[in-house]
């Protein structure tokens, strides 16, 4: 009896750690936004957030250093792309366009895996596959009212179709990944690598600290802007990426996938909440849509973990030791 009951409660617990995951890194869109308002530059958004992750992650990154004279090229792609890339363009793109947009556009990762399997790789790819292709790109449309023409700045677009690329890279980089290689090693020294990189980048040295230590908008009153530094820092990078560790391994990738997808619910109810970002009747069912095209194609995407921003699977879930 015992036994039986304890996989349903690991599943149980799974569910609750990926849910609170998925939750969590919803937030961290419409919470760095307002720090942009205020005149912080999307790359130092970006090195905010990822400073939580490099001090979070580097007993871990520590622990697993060996894999930095076998792995380097591996764990810098890591860094750069999946990472960083995806964080900084995603931040970039929502300073442009709105929140919830943004992140679906960036969610077209698995869809772009795919064309690059069948396009660039010339392999067979899956009807259920193609499917979900085809249901990403109309939803796309409906998503952006393309009948309407160009309205959202064009820039924002590319910028977060550059993050969508980079969260291909991540699918692409997790099947190159030997079997050796633990997916919270990945996670732990590639936020390290990330943070290195976007110190160069970001200058945080040139941050308006007047404004971290003043008040910002957020939902339309007036707050502290640490508000959204620990928001950013303990709940959208900690909280989310702690409880994301734990969900691997206690559920399979397409329970734990399926779950993720409420980031792009969280970050859409948020975004209206604290931003006053609405989306119309028609961009609702486009975003319902794009939803269900990147869920197809990513069960249909081999050997890659499901959410490119959690890790939230290995393609072999890990079992507790």
């Amino acid at each position: 009896m015992a036994s039986s009951s304890t996989p349903a409660s690991r599943k149980l617990s799974g569910l609750g750690f990926a849910l609170l995951s998925a939750l969590a890194f919803g937030g961290s869109g419409p919470f760095a936004r307002p720090l942009m308002d205020a005149g912080v530059d999307p790359l130092q958004v970006t090195w905010l957030r990822l400073l939580g992750m490099a001090l979070l992650m580097l007993p871990v990154a520590w622990y697993y250093r060996s894999l930095l004279r076998t792995q380097w090229k591996l764990l810098l792609a890591y860094g750069i792309f999946p990472i960083a890339g995806v964080q900084a363009f995603y931040f970039a793109a929502i300073a442009r366009i709105p929140v919830g947009i943004a992140l679906l556009i960036e969610f077209l990762g698995p869809v772009l895996v795919l064309l690059w399997v069948g396009l660039i790789r010339r392999q067979p790819v899956a009807r259920s596959a193609m499917l979900g292709v085809a249901l990403a790109v109309l939803g796309l449309g409906g998503l952006l009212e393309v009948w309407k023409g160009l309205v959202l700045d064009p820039l924002g677009l590319l910028l977060a179709g550059l993050a969508a690329a980079c969260q291909a890279g991540f699918f692409l980089l997790s099947d190159a990944a030997s079997d050796d290689v633990e997916p919270i090693a990945l996670i732990a020294i590639g936020g390290c690598v990330a943070f290195v990189i976007m110190t160069v980048i970001a200058q945080p040295w040139t941050l308006p600290w007047s404004v971290l230590g003043g008040e910002i908008t957020i939902a339309g009153r007036q707050a502290p802007a640490m508000v959204s530094v620990l928001w950013l820092g303990l709940i959208a990078t900690a909280l989310a990426y702690w409880t994301g560790v734990a969900a691997i391994r206690r559920l399979s990738p397409p329970v734990a996938g399926g779950v993720a997808y409420l980031e792009v619910v969280t970050a859409i109810v948020l975004a209206w909440l604290l931003l006053n970002e609405t989306l119309t009747m028609v961009q609702f069912a486009g975003a319902a849509v794009v939803v269900l095209g990147a869920w197809l194609a990513q069960r249909a995407t081999p050997e890659a973990p499901d959410n490119p921003e959690l890790a939230l699977h290995s393609p072999e879930p890990t079992v507790d030791r």
